[in-house]
C-alpha cells in the first residue's frame, strides 16, 4: 500500500527542484500540489506526464487514483501559496 509521503518523496527525486504536498488517506487515493520550474511554458498535459513519469510503475500499480494540481513557482505565489 502506497504511502502519501512516499509519492511525495517520489516525485521530488523525479522533478529536479519540484516540491510536493500530497494528502490520502486510503492507500490508493491521493490529492497532489506540485510546484516546479520546470513546469514553465509547458501544458497542464506536459506538467502531468512529467508528473507520472516521476512517479513510474507506482502509478500504473499501486496509485489508484491521483488528483493533481501543478504549478510553476510564481503561480503558487499568485495563488496566495496555499
Amino acid at each position: 500500500m502506497m504511502q502519501a509521503e512516499t509519492i511525495k518523496q517520489m516525485i521530488e527525486q523525479g522533478l529536479a527542484g519540484a516540491r510536493a504536498i500530497v494528502h490520502g488517506d486510503d492507500g490508493a487515493h491521493f490529492e497532489a500540489i506540485i510546484v516546479c520550474d520546470a513546469f514553465e511554458g509547458k501544458s497542464m498535459v506536459e506538467q502531468h506526464q512529467m508528473v507520472y513519469r516521476a512517479l513510474g510503475d507506482g502509478m500504473k500499480a499501486e496509485i489508484h487514483a491521483l488528483s493533481m494540481r501543478t504549478l510553476t513557482p510564481a503561480q503558487y505565489a499568485a495563488a496566495g501559496s496555499q
